[in-house]
């Protein structure tokens, strides 16, 4: 008999498994487990966004969309960039909506790579840009950040760029960070475009946590740098929308076209009542978003004063709702293993540093994006098992 996996796409060898869901999937059969795991808002999509939805299922908006969205959430996302960001994109040729971010990402990553081609990661990071690059035939490589404040400088990125020269294909830029919550600023990012103008290297830039900016500026490449960058974004943490799967991504035109080509060959379309409720979202603004910001940032600040209290050395995360902290000398460095002895013994749940890529080594992510009961049950859970280690 033909053992057949052995004769599957060979780069596939090489992607491994979302390791943070592998973990989730285990801590989900222990009773009683509080979870800082998983970045999911705790909030329920918002009600006026629920009702569009639900008319649109009742004037039977069940069929086959436009391949590169609805011409109502298409012009909504346009309109939304151009008022809130001063970003100008034509709905007609300019914006596809995809199945998330992460159906966006793919995407671009397919249709800008060729075999050989590197892929800059600064890390940590969420792990699925490494895995798409590997999937296409390129190569990512991993840039440490953890020494440069978890973000990604100007010299760091010359020092990539002067190593690997003309295979450098595309930059990932995450804006607010998972799982750091760090936040870049326009001259920040203007800084790094400076040193990829007038190359033949794309921007990847992932904003879909650039409503949860906690000091109100944002910031994106392409602003400075429109030609070359491709934005992805999409509605799931800002509005509490996970499930529903709605995203977007915005690049020049004939980038675009090229871009359409890898999306309408894996997704036929992107569900049309999902995108009714979607256009809704956008055109009500961020009022239903504000009250999840504020409760946001006082999770936030409580979270992280208790970790410090225990001893974890954390920095104030600025976006997203994660909170990225140094695992104190007295608890097990190893990240992976702690998180599995947490996890038994205290009932708390978070994610290891490792599962982001390299400079994660030694960190666990709390995400804060539960609710204040539970952040409070969790964070007394963790401080008895710290104090039982060091006994």
């Amino acid at each position: 008999m033909v053992e057949m996996s052995k004769h599957m796409r060979t780069t596939l060898k090489d992607v491994p498994t979302l390791k943070i869901f592998d973990f989730s999937s285990y801590v989900a059969q222990i009773p009683d487990v509080i979870k800082f795991t998983v970045g999911e808002p705790d909030f329920d999509t918002p009600e006026y966004i629920k009702q569009a939805g639900i008319r649109a299922l009742e004037n039977n908006r069940t069929h086959y969309a436009p391949q590169r969205g609805t011409a109502g959430l298409l012009q909504a996302v346009s309109d939304t960039l151009s008022d809130r960001y001063d970003l100008h994109y034509d709905p007609k040729t300019e914006i596809l909506i995809t199945n998330g971010v992460t159906e966006g990402v793919y995407s671009a990553i397919a249709a800008v790579t060729n075999p050989g081609d590197v892929v800059l990661v600064p890390t940590p990071t969420f792990s699925i840009y490494g895995p798409d690059s590997l999937i296409n035939g390129a190569e990512p490589v991993e840039v440490d950040t953890s020494v440069t404040d978890f973000k990604l400088t100007p010299e760091l990125l010359q020092s990539y760029l002067d190593k690997y020269g003309d295979r450098v294909k595309a930059v990932i830029i995450v804006n607010p960070s998972n799982p750091t919550g760090v936040v870049y600023s326009q001259e920040e990012l203007d800084a790094l475009a400076d040193l990829i103008r007038d190359k033949p290297i794309f921007a990847i830039s992932d904003e879909i946590y650039s409503e949860l900016n906690y000091d109100g500026h944002y910031a994106s490449m392409a602003r400075t740098l429109p030609e070359q960058t491709i934005l992805t974004n999409g509605l799931s943490k800002s509005y509490a929308m996970t499930g529903w799967r709605i995203g977007y991504l915005c690049a020049p035109k004939a980038v675009t076209a090229q871009i359409f080509k890898v999306h309408s060959f894996i997704m036929t379309d992107v569900a049309t009542f999902t995108q009714d409720a979607a256009e809704a979202a956008l055109r009500g603004g961020l009022d239903a978003t504000r009250e999840m910001d504020r409760q946001y940032v006082e999770r936030r600040d409580y979270m992280r004063e208790r970790l410090e209290k225990m001893g974890f050395k954390c920095s104030r995360p600025m976006g997203a709702f994660y909170i990225f902290a140094k695992i104190p000398a007295f608890l097990e460095q190893d990240d992976t293993k702690l998180i599995y002895q947490m996890a038994k013994e205290a009932k708390v749940a978070a994610a290891a540093g490792a599962y982001f890529g390299a400079g994660g080594e030694g960190y666990l992510r709390f995400s804060y994006a539960t609710a204040m009961d539970q952040i409070k049950e969790g964070m007394d859970r963790l401080e008895r098992f710290c104090q039982e280690q060091q006994q």
